[in-house]
């Protein structure tokens, strides 16, 4: 077995679902301006797709008093796979929102839902039909596909351990500060560098979900439209060193913050050994000098607002 195979049978990241105030704003924002296709809209529900990726959606917004992560999803290779996790999970004292059935959601599939350590409503499903999706063009400034999500845990190597034990989840590097300790984890559950990373904050919330842009132009391309728009940028244009991405970080209109990425890079050595970057040192952030230095603001610009939904599942 490759060494980014999940042992579980954890495929990819699918989507992620967010309930918002502001739902009609949210629902022009990621259709007009980040570049999404809204594919279906049910009273306060709209689900939107990226063009490059065959996923249903990969964003689902739901209208809501409450600003809450209602839940992130992970496809799994077989029903088998999903029973098995749920058996595990369950003899685990992990909670399940219930058994595995055929999904109502878009494309349907086979899957449950459960808790994670701090609260957050995960789902891992499988035979959810594929959408039809087409090759992102040169020039084209529109995202690909969803590439990874970051949570905020104020206890960041128990949420890290959680996922490694309960999920199969792998780690592949950390980032560390010489006066606070272990900033941030890295976890996979494929060749992608990272599908899921945790960050230390000081409560359970979104810090950001990030979508693979076609190319190095494209995603600047992409970052100059959101700019021109007005949307606030927290950090950015630069490129990471763990991961080598790139990334440019907004604040959509409810304060979630969105990035745009490319050139994510793929693992493909069973052998990988975790690296400890200290965040200290600029070049670990970014090894282009073009964003500003990691500074305290910016980390709290995605502290987010303390998640509304922690062990609370979604009405959908």
């Amino acid at each position: 077995m490759s060494g980014n195979v999940n042992e579980f049978g954890i495929t990819h990241l699918r989507h992620v679902d967010l309930a918002v105030p502001d739902f009609d704003t949210q629902r022009t924002f990621y259709r007009d301006t980040w570049g999404l296709t809204e594919v279906g809209s049910d009273g306060g529900l709209s689900y939107l797709a990226a063009e490059g990726s065959p996923e249903q959606y990969v964003v689902r917004l739901r209208r809501s008093t409450d600003k809450r992560l209602d839940l992130m999803a992970f496809g799994a290779e077989s029903r088998e796979a999903v029973d098995a996790l749920a058996a595990k999970l369950g003899s685990s004292g992990v909670q399940l929102l219930g058994e595995p059935t055929e999904l109502q959601t878009a494309g349907a599939g086979y899957g449950f839902r459960f808790f994670d350590g701090d609260g957050r409503t995960v789902e891992v499903s499988t035979g959810v039909e594929t959408r039809q999706h087409r090759a992102v063009e040169e020039g084209e400034a529109i995202p690909v596909r969803l590439s990874h999500f970051v949570v905020n845990s104020n206890d960041i190597a128990a949420t890290k351990a959680w996922y490694e034990t309960h999920l199969g989840f792998k780690h592949s590097d950390s980032l560390s500060s010489p006066h606070m300790g272990e900033m941030m984890h890295f976890l996979r559950c494929n060749d992608w560098h990272h599908s899921l990373a945790i960050a230390r904050g000081p409560h359970t919330s979104v810090h950001h979900v990030s979508f693979e842009m076609r190319g190095l132009d494209e995603y600047m391309r992409g970052t100059g439209r959101v700019m021109r728009a007005g949307i606030k940028k927290v950090w950015g244009p630069g490129r990471h060193l763990a991961g080598n991405n790139t990334f440019s970080y907004f604040l959509d209109p409810s304060g979630n913050t969105m990035e745009y990425t490319t050139e994510l890079e793929r693992l493909e050595t069973d052998e990988w050994h975790p690296s400890v970057y200290d965040i200290s040192d600029p070049k670990n952030q970014d090894q282009w000098g073009t964003a500003d230095p990691m500074s305290e603001l910016i980390a709290r610009e995605s502290f987010n607002d303390p998640d509304r939904g922690v062990f609370v599942a979604p009405p959908v």
